[in-house]
């Protein structure tokens, strides 16, 4: 491999030649040889938005020249389109304020931005901090980066996933709507109401969840940038960070604001602390979604067996014929990883001292596979799964007739007691509740035929 010399403060070291970083990027590719967790490059994608919108805003403000801010532009143009993937390799466990992954984007782009002048016949070189990274600082940048990296990653990847999710369990509603099952609290006999009402509560969780999440959008609209090293704004136009989030905005089509207190931007991380609880919020409701499926699923003979699901691969290596709910285990898998998740980002969002969070690019990389697993999981179940699901009726009609907690229905007529005393016998003596009830004396046939309708039992009483 053929290396080229760099410099940094510090002094001189070797570069691979056919990688566009610096100094401070080959230090830290070197000192942090921990684990195989890299910056996500979903993080390369959102700085490569916020260091264009710093270029556009620097020039605006004649705070760079001309020729470098065009540079700048294309080369961030250029990372955004992934054309130069393979120069961010850092590790995720690095300096908490994310700093050697600011400078690797700053080096980057400042090295490509230099040829791309050099190639139009411009002797001028890029420096990668006093032009790119004019007017920013990491304590700042990082912080902004989350933000709004949270925020593209809910709308475009996470919502739309949410979205036909919903769409699908509203389809089951209505195709369901008319087959009556029995009701199971704690995981024993209950009364009735159909498969499309159970669904219903499915897609009445997603639902929720997705509006809460939309507002938790509103509090991760606000950007530290303008605030640099510790939130007085040194080195900063006055004017700057008003007119770099108005730029982000722009390039983002989302809507940001300069946050009102630069302190508080820099050193606090529960704005993403509590987005990613709405997110530990979703995966409960889907872990319970998910559990639903399988038990209403499970059997096919010797379970619950009142839903069928698709047999998408053998699921035993052993045991011939065997079908597995595989989507509901990864579903929860994933809901399991996401709590898991939630918890070492409270304990990051916790650890703000004096004028700034050093855990941010935790909090970046478990934010980003919280929102891909997310929207994969949602999408694979929904398409692999819930897409599938058939009633079983002969089951669920099985069930509902031999369900004792129907005697429910005659509560209205009889009361409590003597409608427990005819469950009971026709428990103890292994006879239907209508011969149960009839021998008791406490009801006649047509009244029991009435109160007993289940068609009267998944809906309040006229």
């Amino acid at each position: 491999m053929q290396y080229r010399i760099e410099k940094d403060s510090i002094g001189e070291i070797k570069v691979p030649c056919d990688k566009l970083w610096g100094a401070q990027t080959q230090r830290s590719y070197e000192n942090f040889k921990i684990g195989t967790e890299k910056i996500p490059i979903e993080m390369v994608r959102v700085f490569s938005r916020l260091k264009k919108a710093a270029a556009k805003v620097n020039l605006d403000l004649k705070l760079i020249d001309p020729e470098r801010a065009e540079a700048i532009t294309k080369a961030c143009d250029e990372i955004y389109a992934g054309k130069w993937d393979d120069n961010f390799p850092l590790a995720v466990w690095q300096t908490g304020s994310g700093t050697q992954f600011n400078m690797n984007m700053n080096e980057v782009i400042a090295h490509r931005a230099t040829q791309i002048l050099h190639e139009a016949g411009k002797d001028i070189k890029v420096h990668p901090n006093d032009h790119v990274n004019h007017s920013q600082s990491s304590n700042d940048i990082f912080p902004t980066s989350l933000h709004v990296l949270t925020t593209t990653l809910l709308k475009k990847e996470l919502f739309p996933a949410m979205d036909d999710f919903i769409i699908e369990l509203d389809k089951k509603v209505d195709a369901f709507k008319d087959i009556i099952k029995i009701g199971r609290t704690h995981l024993m006999d209950a009364t009735p109401l159909t498969l499309g009402q159970e669904i219903s509560g499915w897609a009445g969780m997603i639902k929720r969840d997705r509006a809460i999440l939309q507002q938790g959008l509103e509090y991760i609209h606000y950007l530290a940038m303008g605030g640099t090293a510790v939130g007085t704004g040194i080195n900063t136009h006055p004017e700057f960070a008003v007119r770099v989030a108005a730029a982000i905005s722009e390039l983002t089509g989302e809507k940001f604001e300069t946050a009102p207190n630069k302190f508080q931007a820099l050193s606090s991380k529960a704005e993403l602390a509590a987005v990613h609880g709405l997110l530990k919020a979703l995966a409960a409701d889907l872990m319970k979604i998910a559990n639903d499926t399988r038990w209403l699923a499970s059997g096919p003979r010797c379970g619950i067996g009142e839903i069928t699901i698709p047999a998408n691969e053998p699921g035993s290596s052993i045991m011939p014929s065997k079908v597995n709910p595989t989507q509901a285990e990864a579903l929860t898998m994933v809901a399991v990883q996401i709590m898991g998740n939630d918890a070492t980002i409270g304990f990051a969002a916790s650890q703000g001292n004096f004028q700034l969070n050093v855990f941010m690019p935790v909090i970046a990389y478990n934010m980003v596979q919280s929102i891909r697993l997310l929207s994969d999981a949602i999408t694979s179940f929904n398409h692999k799964c819930v897409v599938g699901i058939q009633p079983n009726l002969p089951r669920i009609k099985e069930h509902l007739k031999n369900c004792l907690i129907l005697v429910t229905g005659l509560v209205p007529l009889i009361g409590y007691d003597k409608a427990a005393e005819i469950g009971k016998k026709a428990a103890k003596q292994n006879i239907t509740l209508k011969e149960a009830a009839l021998a008791s004396g406490y009801v006649s046939e047509k009244d029991f035929d009435f109160y007993m309708n289940p068609e009267r039992l998944i809906k309040p009483e006229a």
